[in-house]
């Protein structure tokens, strides 16, 4: 008996693995995008919402490089409009809008965050700050964003400062200033919810295929599980590898800047209710980041290092990043941090990319923006690459690749990704209304009651994996039969984020294998207990 059939289109896993390559043996697509992260699959989202026949190929799993390891933000670009880059600022405010608003709302959550202003500091920058807050609050109202979802900013006393960030040092401050942004309860399944939604939709999703070669019209692949070589045919190719994009577009310049994160236990930083920033001495605009997370932990980040030698599904952390990072959030605690407060790291590498001035380079000016502007290369003959940018405008990103695709194939079918919801969104009242833990709504959306269906159906995975953590088996089964996780890695760095913790990833690794081990009974059709 073949692998369990999936419950809905949406549903990725090892059988629709194998029923696309398959198909793709015998059939030419419309659009075959190389590269599974947000960008690669916000392309297969758009391409396929247009009525276009889509492949998308990634070499690991999905979310596996880049787009896993974000500061898990969804901003409207505060730090540009510091920098005076109104473009951009404009660009992702308006892009938080639909992500909040219509795109994935149960993915999506407000983030206060404090801006201390220190007595230390020069009284100007503390003003300044403030009247960032409020321009920033601006750019929400204009994008059509309203203020029960993002909150208008505060001044806050120093006391209120002390109630939202009990770790701050009290007696260095003034006051503080409070604004809200978007926060991701997981980039990774950020990522998953728009290749899912492709799937839906009648996309291919093939992870473990690793392109070799692309021309404007084909992709030679291999499959790394078996080693068969695989052929893709197609009208056109998008090239959305990120770091790795030069691979396949030798007149780019990828620079790869790793940002680094630390990790630590919340109720070491006083269980803090809002995040907080504090200022990159001599870099005007640059921050470090401190922000709770789901789970009891809070990540502090990040670096901005230029880095060609990492791996780029796997950078590691060199202990300058941990004592840049340590050092600058020091600045601001009552109690400083140690390294032996630090429970885990992770870095991702940013494609921050430069090209040549010729024709057929397009994006916001004409060129790239080396920090955050993305760039679409359309020339005649060659694939279609898009690089650069940030989670924020992934959207943005695939409908400007994508209409360069149309415009190839001679199509006038517009963008409907503004208003399209990934699986698992809502309304507010709709996933208020969600029979189910919140914390699973907060992660699942409206698919909640399906992983909780799950833990009924086997009881034995209805607790959580061990003591200290609140995920459960069922959540690791669904990771298999409907996120196409197969690996006890994939489980635990991508499925649920344990993996940040290598302490806590230690007592989840068993019992993620059995239930690895379970799944195939299940697809097998024996459903024995592990």
């Amino acid at each position: 008996m073949d692998a369990v059939a999936p419950l809905n289109p949406s549903w990725i896993n090892d059988q629709t693995r194998r029923r696309s390559l398959a198909h793709l043996a015998g059939h030419t697509v419309d659009v075959a995008v190389v590269g599974g992260g947000i960008t690669g699959a916000g392309v297969a989202l758009d391409a396929v919402s247009r009525g276009l026949s889509v492949a998308l190929l990634e070499s690991h799993d999905l979310a596996s490089g880049t787009s896993g390891y974000s500061s898990k933000l969804i901003h409207g670009g505060l730090r540009y409009l510091a920098r005076m880059d109104l473009p951009v600022a404009w660009e992702s405010a308006v892009e938080r809008r639909w992500l909040m608003s219509r795109i994935a709302p149960h993915l999506v959550h407000p983030l206060a965050f404090v801006i201390p202003d220190a007595r230390s500091a020069p009284a100007w920058e503390g003003l300044a700050a403030g009247a960032g807050t409020l321009i920033y609050d601006v750019l929400r109202r204009l994008s059509g964003l309203g203020s029960t979802v993002l909150p208008r900013p505060q001044l806050l006393s120093r006391q209120a400062v002390g109630a939202l960030v009990p770790a701050l040092d009290g007696k260095a401050l003034r006051r503080g200033y409070l604004y809200w942004d978007g926060q991701l309860s997981d980039d990774a399944r950020l990522v998953l919810g728009v290749a899912r939604t492709a799937a839906g939709l009648g996309a291919h999703i093939l992870r473990d295929v690793k392109a070799t070669a692309v021309t404007a019209e084909s992709v030679d692949a291999i499959d790394t599980r078996t080693g068969a070589p695989v052929f893709i045919g197609a009208a056109t190719v998008v090239n959305a590898t990120g770091v790795w994009s030069a691979d396949f577009e030798p007149l780019l310049r990828v620079k790869p800047s790793r940002g680094t994160h630390l990790v630590v236990r919340a109720e070491r930083l006083g269980n803090p209710h809002a995040a907080h920033t504090v200022a990159v001495p001599g870099h005007f605009g640059r921050y470090v980041f401190v922000l709770p997370q789901p789970g009891g932990v809070v990540y502090i980040g990040l670096t901005d290092e230029e880095d060609h030698t990492s791996n780029g599904h796997h950078p590691q952390v060199p202990e300058y990043d941990v004592g840049f990072l340590l050092g600058i959030v020091n600045t601001t605690l009552a109690v400083p941090l140690t390294r032996e407060d630090i429970v885990g790291t992770f870095a991702g590498l940013r494609p921050l990319v430069e090209a040549a001035k010729h024709h057929g380079v397009t994006g916001a000016g004409g060129t790239a923006d080396i920090s955050r502007r993305h760039l679409i290369r359309d020339v005649p003959g060659t694939p279609i690459t898009v690089v650069g940018g940030k989670m924020t405008t992934y959207r943005r990103m695939a409908q400007d690749a994508v209409d360069a695709v149309t415009s190839r194939l001679g199509l006038d079918v517009p963008c409907r990704t503004k208003s399209l919801p990934l699986v698992g969104a809502g309304s507010a009242k709709e996933l208020r209304a969600v029979a189910a833990p919140a914390r699973l709504v907060a992660k699942y959306g409206t698919e909640a009651t399906t992983v909780q269906a799950l833990g009924r159906q086997f009881p034995h995975l209805a607790e959580p994996l061990f003591d200290g953590t609140a995920i459960t088996g069922a959540e690791l089964l669904f990771a298999v039969q409907a996120e196409g996780a197969a690996s006890v890695e994939d489980l635990l760095e991508r499925r649920t984020r344990l993996g940040f913790v290598p302490a806590d990833a230690h007592k989840a690794q068993g019992p993620a294998a059995e239930i690895l081990a379970f799944a195939a009974k299940l697809a097998t059709g024996e459903g024995a207990s592990p």
